[in-house]
């Protein structure tokens, strides 16, 4: 299991610098369609390149991310159900949800997509539109962006059976939204003393 925990950690590196470094595909997206509107309206000069461009990094941005957001516990769940339940319950619901969910969508994206990106490769596919781009890049965007889901699913698998093994600690304790309201009220609570100590002191 230790092997497994040190891969894990090595998945969750890798997947976190990704996600750190595709941030900035959103800002060059739009320095890109600002500069291509600024060029078409004052020298009337524009490429569908330009425009294809942009989606190739909002789709690298969001493909990139996605492994990432799934590190940081940020993905969409039903909490209305979820929040109700055992913290112990809800990792079986996070490891059935990635054994039997995540992990083969993800595992059947990227055996698609492997001969779909491929083949684009190999026959030099360009866009239809004038002046289009190269096709190939964008669906490796695609398949690339499986991969890593994958290797984080994995992850996300090894550190809930090490969690529900007591062999680490939970990386993402869950606190419902009712607990959170309370540990606010506490917090304001304490400020409140506090500030009011200081005054009586002075």
């Amino acid at each position: 299991m230790q092997a497994l925990l040190a891969l894990s950690r090595g998945i969750d590196r890798l997947t976190e610098l990704i996600g750190r470094v595709v941030m900035w595909l959103i800002l060059l997206a739009v320095l890109v369609s600002a500069g291509n509107a600024v060029s078409r309206k004052l020298f009337n000069l524009s490429s569908n390149a330009w425009l294809e461009l942009q989606w190739y990094l909002f789709g690298a941005a969001f493909m990139g991310a996605a492994a990432y957001t799934l590190q940081q516990n940020e993905h969409i769940r039903i909490d209305v159900f979820y929040g109700s339940r055992s913290r112990r319950t809800q990792h079986w619901i996070d490891l059935f949800g990635h054994i039997f969910f995540l992990l083969p969508f993800a595992a059947l994206m990227v055996w698609y997509l492997w001969p779909y990106t491929m083949q684009a490769w190999r026959s030099g596919q360009v866009s239809t539109n004038a002046g289009g781009l190269i096709i190939w890049p964008a669906r490796a965007i695609l398949l690339a962006g499986f991969v890593l889901l994958v290797a984080q699913a994995l992850s996300e698998i090894v550190k809930k059976i090490a969690v529900m093994r007591g062999l680490i600690e939970d990386p993402h304790p869950f606190v419902s939204a009712q607990e959170h309201a309370l540990q606010e009220v506490e917090e304001l609570k304490a400020e409140v003393q506090a500030h009011d100590t200081g005054e009586v002191r002075r």
